[in-house]
C-alpha cells in the first residue's frame, strides 16, 4: 500500500509540471476549474465532451476560426545547431497540430526558451514555447503562464482539448476522459509531443512538451499531437534556459488550413 501511494503522490507532482502557472482572466471565468487547483481536479468540469466531424467543426466550442493541419507536416526545430524533427499528426489531432504548424510558420518559436525540464526523479518532461520567454531578462522560475496573442486582434489564442480515442472517427474536445477504459490513438509515449496547458482543459495555446518516457497518466488529459522521429538525443541533452534557434516546416505545409477572415 506504501508503494502504491508513493507511485500516486508522484504522478501527481508530475502532472503538475506539465499544467501552466495561470491562465488569462477570461480564461479563469470561462471555466469552473482554477489553474492553481490540484492536479487531480483535472478530470473534473461542467464543459460538455463533444465530439465532432470535419462537417460539423463549428459546433465544437473554441473551434471556430482556428487552423487545422488536414494530413501531417514535418517541423525540424534547431537546438544548440542540433535538429529535432517531429512528425505532426493533423490526421487525428487536426486543430491541435494546427495550431502548432501555424505558430512554426508565424516564427512564434523562434528564439523561446525551454523553461521547464524534469528529469528527477525520474525522467518526465521538457516544456517550452512560452511567448514571454522571448525576453531574456525574465528568469525562468517566473515563465510558464504565457500564451500567444494574435497581433491582429491583440488576443490570445486558446484551442480546445482534442484527444482522439482509438476506435472513435473523430476526437472528443472540451474534456479529459479516462484512457484507462478507452485508450488513445495518440499516447504519451517516450518522443511524443503534447501541449502544456493549466487547469482548465481549453486553455492551451503556444506552450508545449517532449515526453521523456512513456508517461501513460496523461493520457486523456492533455493533447498529444506529434512524435520525434529524429534527434531524441538532443532533447535528453536540453537544459533549463536552451532556447529554440529556429523551428520550421519542412514537409506537408500544404496541409495547414487557415480561416478566411470574414469581410
Amino acid at each position: 500500500m506504501r508503494l502504491k501511494i508513493s507511485q500516486f503522490l508522484l504522478s501527481l507532482v508530475l502532472i503538475s509540471a506539465v499544467m501552466l502557472g495561470g491562465c488569462s482572466t477570461q480564461q479563469v471565468a470561462s471555466n469552473t476549474s482554477s489553474p492553481t487547483s490540484t492536479a487531480t481536479s483535472t478530470t473534473q468540469t461542467t464543459t460538455e465532451a463533444t465530439s465532432v466531424s470535419q462537417t460539423s467543426s463549428e459546433s465544437v466550442p473554441g473551434i471556430a476560426g482556428l487552423p487545422r493541419l488536414e494530413g501531417k507536416a514535418t517541423v525540424v526545430i534547431t537546438v544548440k545547431g542540433s535538429p529535432i524533427t517531429i512528425e505532426v499528426d493533423g490526421t487525428d489531432a487536426p486543430i491541435t497540430a494546427g495550431n502548432f504548424v501555424d505558430l512554426v510558420q508565424k516564427g512564434v518559436y523562434d528564439g523561446l526558451a525551454f523553461h521547464r525540464v524534469v528529469r528527477d526523479p525520474q525522467p518526465f518532461v521538457v516544456q517550452g514555447g512560452d511567448p514571454k520567454s522571448k525576453d531574456p531578462k525574465i528568469p525562468a522560475d517566473q515563465l510558464g503562464t504565457g500564451s500567444y496573442i494574435d497581433p491582429k486582434t491583440g488576443n490570445a489564442r486558446y484551442i480546445p482539448l482534442e484527444v482522439k480515442p482509438k476506435g472513435s472517427d473523430t476526437p472528443i474536445y472540451n474534456k479529459p476522459f479516462d484512457a484507462t477504459a478507452q485508450p488513445v490513438v495518440l499516447p504519451h509515449k517516450q518522443g511524443a509531443v503534447a501541449m502544456a496547458r493549466s487547469q482548465a482543459p481549453d486553455s492551451a495555446s503556444a506552450q508545449f512538451y517532449f515526453a521523456l518516457a512513456d508517461l501513460a497518466f496523461l493520457d486523456g488529459n492533455y493533447a498529444v499531437f506529434g512524435n520525434v522521429t529524429q534527434g531524441f538525443d538532443v532533447v535528453n541533452k536540453i537544459q533549463q534556459g536552451d532556447r529554440i534557434e529556429s523551428a520550421k516546416v519542412t514537409q506537408g505545409a500544404e496541409n495547414l488550413k487557415t480561416p478566411t477572415p470574414n469581410p
